[in-house]
C-alpha cells in the first residue's frame, strides 16, 4: 500500500475514536469550504490543488468523502489534468485522485493517456541534482530535503520503483546536522521540525532507517516541544504551531518514540487552536482558520488517539 494511503488509513483510525460531535463539526466545516467549481481555496483567492489536497485528506478521516462533495471534487481534478502544475500541486493531484477512488469509487483518472505513470515518473527525473536529491523547479540548483520526500511519495504514490534510492539516502545524510535534526538546504546548519519530518519519512519509505538516526532524531523532536505543549518549527522560534505539531508527532510514531512526548500538554495545545464553528487555526497568534491547518488538527488528534489506544493495548 502506498505510503500516503497508509497514513490516510492509520490517521482514520484515530479519528474515529474522537467524539462524534468534534467529528461531525469539523466535516462539516470542510464541505462548506467546497467552491461551485468542486475545488477548496486557501483564505483568500481562487481554488487550488494545494489546498484542495488538504480539504480532501481531512474529508477522507472524517469519513465524509462521498456523494455530491466527491463528484464535484473529482471535476474538479480532472479539468486540473489539461494543465501543467508545480511539482507539489500534481502531488495533491494524484494523491486527490486515489482518495476519491479508495473512498468514493470515483476515478478522476479513468480516461487517462496509457503511460501515464511512466510518464510521470520519468518527468520527477527531470528535477534530480548530482547529489542525488531533487530540486524544487528545474532551474533549482540546490536539491531540497522536502522536496526530494515528495518525489518519492509521488513514485510511491503511483507506483513506480524509486530511482537510486541509495542516493537518495546518501543525500538526506548529508543534512542532518549535530543535533539530531536535519535542514532543508545545504548551507543551512539550524536544524527544522519539518525538514526533520521529511528526512525522515523518506528514509522510512526507503527502508534505510537506522538506529542512531532514529536516537538522534527523537532528542531532536522531544526538544521541539514547548511550554505551550505543541512543537515548533526550530529552536529559534519561541512558539508552536499546529503544522509542526503534527510534523512532529508523526515523526515520533515513525520512529516509535511518540510515547516519549508529553501527550496530556500536547492534546491541550491543539484543542485550544480548535474552532467552536469547525477548522483549526496555524498557531497562538492565528485569528483565522483554513483547511490545511484542519487537515494537521484533525492529524495531531488522531495521532495521539492511536497513541492512546497502543498504551491500553500495551
Amino acid at each position: 500500500m502506498p505510503y500516503l494511503a497508509d497514513l490516510t488509513l492509520r490517521l482514520a483510525s484515530g479519528i474515529a475514536e474522537l467524539d462524534e460531535p468534534v467529528r461531525e463539526r469539523h466535516a462539516q466545516w470542510l464541505v462548506a469550504q467546497q467552491r461551485e467549481d468542486g475545488g477548496f481555496a486557501g483564505r483568500d483567492g481562487p481554488s487550488d490543488l494545494y489546498y484542495t489536497g488538504f480539504a480532501l485528506r481531512g474529508l477522507a478521516l472524517c469519513g465524509q468523502l462521498a456523494g455530491p462533495t466527491a463528484e464535484r471534487a473529482a471535476a474538479y481534478l480532472r479539468r486540473c489534468l489539461t494543465e501543467r502544475v508545480p511539482i507539489i500541486d500534481f502531488l495533491s493531484l494524484v494523491y486527490g485522485g486515489l482518495l476519491l477512488e479508495l473512498s468514493a469509487g470515483v476515478n478522476p483518472f479513468a480516461d487517462a493517456a496509457p503511460g501515464w505513470r511512466e510518464a510521470v515518473s520519468s518527468e520527477l527525473e527531470r528535477f534530480r541534482r548530482a547529489d542525488g536529491g531533487y530540486a524544487k523547479t528545474e532551474e533549482g540548483q540546490s536539491s531540497s530535503t522536502y522536496y526530494t520526500f515528495l518525489m518519492a511519495v509521488c513514485n510511491d504514490l503511483i507506483g513506480r520503483a524509486i530511482v537510486e534510492p541509495q542516493r537518495i539516502v546518501k543525500f538526506i545524510a548529508s543534512r542532518r546536522r549535530g543535533d539530531g535534526g536535519f535542514v532543508e538546504l545545504g548551507p543551512m546548519q539550524t536544524s527544522g521540525t519539518n525538514p526533520t519530518a521529511a528526512a525522515i519519512g523518506t528514509l522510512a519509505l526507503l527502508k534505510a532507517l537506522d538506529e542512531p538516526t532514529r536516537t538522534a532524531a527523537t532528542d531532536y523532536l522531544l526538544d521541539a516541544q514547548t511550554d505551550e505543549g505543541g512543537l515548533r518549527a526550530n529552536t529559534r522560534i519561541p512558539i508552536a504551531d499546529v503544522l509542526s505539531t503534527f510534523t512532529g508527532l508523526l515523526t515520533l510514531e515513525t520512529l516509535g518514540t511518540l510515547g516519549e512526548v508529553d501527550h496530556p500538554a500536547v492534546s491541550r495545545y491543539v484543542r485550544a487552536m480548535e474552532s467552536d464553528c469547525g477548522g483549526f487555526r496555524g498557531a497562538e497568534w492565528d485569528a483565522a482558520v483554513d483547511v490545511e491547518y484542519t487537515f494537521y488538527g484533525l492529524g495531531a488528534l488522531a495521532l495521539l488517539k492511536n497513541a492512546e489506544q497502543s498504551r491500553r493495548d500495551a
